[in-house]
């Protein structure tokens, strides 16, 4: 994974609470450099980005590499429809735990990368590590 092509993430089920793992992982790749777009239908604002309640209420000039996925296996296919109905996604990514092979399916058809039941921070961080030689 090369996390140098990578700029734009939304994160689908982002929390506003600290101590969730979306809220840190986000938080993670804030101060990282990456730009955060909140996916979140209850929330208005998280870490300071405007928090949009789906996919396709992001304006069509934000530009999304990664859709990162902090949902139940069973809500990710509605994310990966509207992921492709928006096109131009890289990645969708299925946080650890996250397993839907029918989504998984889809939206390789549609065209994206997908990666399943991994963290996105950790495998950040390994590339980071790699990166540096350490």
């Amino acid at each position: 994974m090369d996390f140098s092509q990578i700029h734009n993430i939304a994160i689908v089920g982002l929390s506003d609470k600290p101590d969730r793992d979306s809220h840190r992982v986000a938080r993670y790749l804030q101060e990282e450099g990456y730009r955060i777009i909140p996916v979140n239908p209850s929330l208005e604002e998280v870490l300071g980005e405007k928090c949009y309640p789906d996919l396709g209420s992001i304006p069509a000039d934000i530009e999304i590499d990664v859709v990162d996925i902090f949902r139940r296996p069973e809500a990710v296919p509605p994310v990966v429809e509207e992921a492709a109905r928006r096109g131009k996604v890289k990645i969708i990514w299925m946080q650890e735990g996250v397993v839907n092979e029918e989504a998984a399916a889809r939206a390789r058809a549609a065209g994206m990368e997908v990666i399943m039941d991994r963290c996105i921070k950790k495998e950040h961080l390994k590339w980071k590590a790699e990166k540096q030689g350490v």
